[in-house]
């Protein structure tokens, strides 16, 4: 409103609030696609992020959530291209992920969160129970923060057997599932089959050290820290193995993350969203972007020739037409 001032137009913010609202809303059956699309894949990334809504009733903002659902199969040389699905709910329970998941059959690369853990159990609504692949750039930050405060010889071997894990990804990325199946079976299983010896034999060496009364308080802060690091690490051991038996599934969730960030970023701008539907506007117009970048294709050309075509009349049996992976810019 401010930049449109300077120009000498005169729009209201609440005027350019509604029409934003109003794309959203003609957006939606796109957006509605583009999940359908992602959700008939074998193998997914999904991760949620706070997005602030205002709350008039009690004259602050609550706490929404933006959960992406995203697809990347860049790492093997999948043949469906990249997106992503920004869903708004109000809250962090994992019913939420359950429901944005209703149909989706396959395995799920996620991070430690426990509100996932409902999408593994025979419960599950809306399908069968999810394979889980956990991510080892969680399990390095939660050593990396124990080697940030005192220099953990613990962590720091931790880092080091992890970084060769690293290495091993860093050379078989771009390759077929099957050769990246193979060298990871050959060169990486070994490699996990060690960190798992070595991961029970210090959470009992700090289990010990922790507890000793001789220990001075402050060394005995430091063992109890990193043996919550440790513990983490294996109550997730089942999951972080789930990259060694499938081609596809990468070794962490840094796609959808990297996803994610320019959430982080709009949060600066826009502070909040004016109401849940505004959540909603907000995760669907996300949706398009961060899909038509991926797919290098110019957000702004991508939405005026969707939204146009939308107020055209196209018809609902053309609708992946829309996608934004379809776009073909006009001359």
């Amino acid at each position: 409103s401010q930049m449109l001032a300077r120009s000498g137009v005169s729009i209201d913010r609440g005027t350019l609030a509604d029409w934003v609202g109003v794309a959203g809303f003609h957006l939606r059956p796109v957006v509605d696609r583009l999940a359908e699309h992602l959700k008939s894949s074998g193998h997914l990334f999904m991760d949620e992020t706070s997005a602030p809504v205002l709350d008039p009733g009690r004259g602050r903002t609550k706490t929404g959530y933006l959960w992406a659902l995203a697809r990347d199969e860049r790492g093997w040389g999948g043949n469906d291209p990249p997106g992503v699905v920004f869903f708004y709910a109000p809250g962090r329970s994992g019913k939420n992920a359950e429901r944005f998941l209703h149909g989706f059959e396959g395995t799920l690369q996620l991070d430690g969160y426990q509100g996932y853990n409902r999408l593994t159990r025979p419960s599950r609504t809306g399908g069968t129970p999810i394979r889980v692949a956990h991510c080892w750039t969680h399990a390095r930050r939660k050593l990396k923060e124990v080697f940030d405060r005192d220099g953990s010889e613990i962590a720091a071997d931790g880092l080091r057997r992890i970084a060769e894990l690293y290495a091993v990804e860093a050379e078989i990325r771009g390759c077929g599932p099957e050769q990246r199946l193979e060298a990871r079976q050959v060169r990486t299983a070994p490699l996990v089959a060690a960190f798992g010896d070595w991961l029970q034999e210090q959470r009992l060496r700090v289990s010990a050290k922790s507890v000793r009364r001789e220990s001075r308080p402050l060394d005995a802060f430091l063992f109890l820290l990193t043996g919550e690091k440790l513990t983490y690490i294996h109550r997730h051991w089942d999951g972080l193995q789930t990259f060694l038996h499938d081609g596809r599934v990468e070794i962490d969730s840094n796609s959808v993350e990297n996803l994610i960030r320019p959430i982080a970023l709009n949060r600066k701008n826009a502070l909040f969203a004016g109401h849940d539907e505004g959540g909603k506007a907000w995760g669907r117009i996300a949706s398009l972007i961060e899909t038509a970048k991926i797919n290098d294709i110019e957000p702004f050309a991508y939405l005026k020739a969707t939204l146009e075509a939308i107020a055209g009349g196209h018809p609902k049996s053309r609708i992946d037409d829309l996608l934004p992976w379809n776009f073909q810019p006009s001359s």
